[in-house]
Formats: structure tokens, C-alpha cells, sequence
């Protein structure tokens, strides 16, 4: 789904002024070599849409829902509760309240959706991830999830590749989720989608090898955790990165420093005849945004376009 490198989608607004003044900047005379041109994006909610739910989301509690349907006992408690009663007022508000600072909700989601997948291979898990983003559609906007893109970070994408930057994904969402459709969606390789993970277990399996899916949690990147991650992943720091939500601020402040300032970019969701209109959960990084003057991006009068 790559485009021409151009930000045909994007009005002639001071937001667009800004991207491409930052870019011309970093690659003209005195500016950065290409091998320090870092970039970095969330997925959920930045580079595709996360409501009423994100996607991955989606795709576990499905799963959670079959085990309901295999062990009744199952929707005495959450979140099979929630699933079973189709209760996504609840699921939605795990979410949320995570971005507002209370995790109570969102360690009894998790717990269920650790276990989802767990004991099948690595292998066996694209497979019946790419099956799930190659058919299912999206709740209202009626669209396969995989539609479900925003055209104007994908051409973002591309106008920062054709000008020698590297991009990277930093997602709050599973790594190995996103990674069977990073290169089809956005160009990017399954090496350079940086993410939450489950614990991997080595296992001989004749005089081959395989790796096993767990039911523990390896990192969740969200938070302080997106920083590390990316330094771990990279060994750079960014100058230019995209988020939504408060999970993002500590990787947005991560980008640039005093002496070489970076692109900071905030996506918000303020368009609900094309997409959604919400701020909840981002109220956090939207004033850090004004207060330090990073570039907001406004859905509704930045874009002509949402999907593709």
C-alpha cells in the first residue's frame, strides 16, 4: 500500500509546512547523515484506526470467545464475561483507563489474552493472524480491518523513506501481530516493528527447532518502555515521531534533543463524519503538545483523505 513518496493527502496547512520544512532541513546542507534520519510511529490509533476497539484486540477476544464457547465456566469472570455478554463498553474502558493511568482493568484483560495463543508456534501464529487481517471487517466503518489504514501516514511514510529516513514501528500492540502485514501495509519490514510480546520458549522438534508461544508477558511497549525498546532496537535516538496517545509522550519527548530538535507529531482523532471524534486517553500528551509547541495533527483539517 506504498504511494509515490509525496503527501498528496495532506492540505496545504501549517502542519504540512512544518513536516516539510523539518525534512527539507534534515537533509540539506548541515544536515543529518541518512544513517542518523530515524523515525518512529505507534500503530493503534496513529497509523490505523483503534476504535471501537484495537484491532488486535479484536482478534484476541475472539479467541476468548471460542474458549468460552468450549468452557462455559469460563464467563464467570473477565474477560470472558465482558465477551460473552458482548460487553465492549468494558473492554473499550480497560483501554482507556490504562491511558489515564489506572491499570486495574487492563491486568485482568490481559491475563485472559495472554493465554489466547499460547502453545503453538511462531509459525502457526502468522498464519492465523494474516488469515484474520486478510478477512475480517471492521464493526462500522464497513471495511476489512486491513482497510483500515490512514493514507496519509502511509504516504508520511513514504515521503520520510524517499528522503532517507528509516522508519520503525513502536506499537503498544503485539509485536508479531503486526509484523505479518507491516511490509503489505506500510512498507516497513517485520525487523523494524518494535512491540509488546509474549515470553518464547525453544523446543527441539527432531533436527529442527521451533518456537513456542507462551502465556507470559515478555515487555508491554507502551510508556517508558517505548524509549528503551527503541534505543534497544536501534542504538539511535529518533528525530522524528508519531503518536495519539498518552502511552506516546515519553517516546515523543524522546525524540530529538535541545541541539537537534526533532519532528513531533500527534495525531488527533477529531473527525467523527470520516473516522472518531475523542481525546480520552490523550489528554496527557495533547498538553504537553501545546505546551511545548509539537506538531498536532488534525484529522479533519489536515487530511483530505482518511482510508485509502
Amino acid at each position: 500500500m506504498t504511494t509515490d513518496g509525496t503527501l498528496a493527502s495532506w492540505r496545504d496547512t501549517a502542519t504540512r509546512t512544518a513536516i516539510v520544512e523539518f525534512v527539507e532541513s534534515a537533509t540539506g546542507p548541515g544536515g543529518l547523515p541518512p544513517e542518523d534520519r530515524v523515525a518512529v510511529f505507534d500503530n493503534d490509533g496513529t497509523l490505523w484506526c483503534e476504535k471501537p476497539m484495537p484491532i488486535q484486540a479484536d482478534f484476541l477476544l475472539r479467541r476468548i470467545g471460542e474458549m468460552a464457547q468450549a468452557d462455559p465456566s469460563l464467563t464467570s469472570r473477565q474477560p470472558w464475561k465482558a465477551v460473552a455478554a458482548k460487553d465492549y463498553g468494558w473492554l473499550n474502558q480497560a483501554i482507556v483507563k490504562h491511558y489515564e493511568g489506572d491499570d486495574t482493568d487492563l491486568k485482568v484483560m490481559a491475563a485472559g489474552l495472554l493465554g489466547a495463543y499460547a502453545n503453538i508456534t511462531i509459525e502457526q501464529f502468522d498464519a492465523i493472524a494474516s488469515e484474520f487481517l486478510a478477512t475480517a471487517r471492521h464493526p462500522s466503518l464497513n471495511r476489512p480491518y486491513a482497510a483500515c489504514v490512514y493514507q496519509p501516514m502511509v504516504e508520511l511514510l513514504d515521503y520520510l523513506a524517499a528522503n532517507g529516513f528509516t522508519c520503525y514501528i513502536a506499537t503498544g500492540g503485539g509485536r508479531d501481530f503486526l509484523r505479518v502485514v507491516s511490509q503489505e501495509l506500510y512498507g516497513i519490514p517485520p525487523d523494524r516493528v518494535i512491540g509488546s510480546s509474549v515470553d518464547l520458549e525453544y523446543r527441539e522438534d527432531g533436527d529442527t527447532g521451533q518456537l513456542m508461544r507462551t502465556a507470559a508477558l515478555d515487555v508491554f511497549d507502551d510508556g517508558p518502555a517505548k524509549p528503551v525498546r527503541i534505543w534497544s532496537r536501534t542504538g539511535r535516538r529518533p528525530v522524528v515521531a508519531g503518536g495519539n496517545a498518552n502511552g506516546d509522550l515519553q517516546m515523543l519527548q524522546f525524540a530529538g534533543t535541545a541541539d537537534r530538535p526533532g519532528l513531533r507529531l500527534l495525531v488527533l482523532h477529531d473527525d467523527a463524519e470520516r473516522e472518531f471524534d475523542y481525546t480520552r486517553g490523550a489528554d496527557q500528551v495533547l498538553d504537553r503538545a501545546k505546551t511545548r509547541g509539537w506538531t498536532v495533527v488534525s484529522m479533519k483539517d489536515d487530511w483530505t483523505v482518511v482510508f485509502g
